[in-house]
C-alpha cells in the first residue's frame, strides 16, 4: 500500500463516528501540510503501478464522501 491510502485510513476503520472526526484531524493534518496538485501526484501514482486501480477507485470514492460531509458536490 502507499502512503496517501494508508493515511486516509485504507478503508479500514472500526466504529463510525469516532473514526470520521479522527479522518477529518487526520485529512486537515495531511491538507496543511500537503504542497502540490493532489490530481496529478495521484494519478502519477496510478500511472507509475505505487496504486493499484483497486485503490485509486476505493480513494476516489472516499474523498466523494469527505466532500459530501465537507458541503461540497
Amino acid at each position: 500500500m502507499n502512503p496517501l491510502f494508508n493515511l486516509l485510513g485504507g478503508g479500514q476503520m472500526p466504529g463510525p463516528m469516532g473514526n470520521a472526526q479522527r479522518m477529518m484531524q487526520q485529512f486537515q493534518q495531511f491538507a496543511s501540510s500537503f504542497r502540490g496538485d493532489p490530481r496529478k501526484q495521484v494519478q502519477d501514482l496510478l500511472n507509475s503501478g505505487r496504486m493499484t486501480q483497486d485503490q485509486y477507485n476505493k480513494l476516489q470514492q472516499m474523498a466523494s464522501q469527505m466532500q459530501q460531509m465537507m458541503g461540497r458536490k
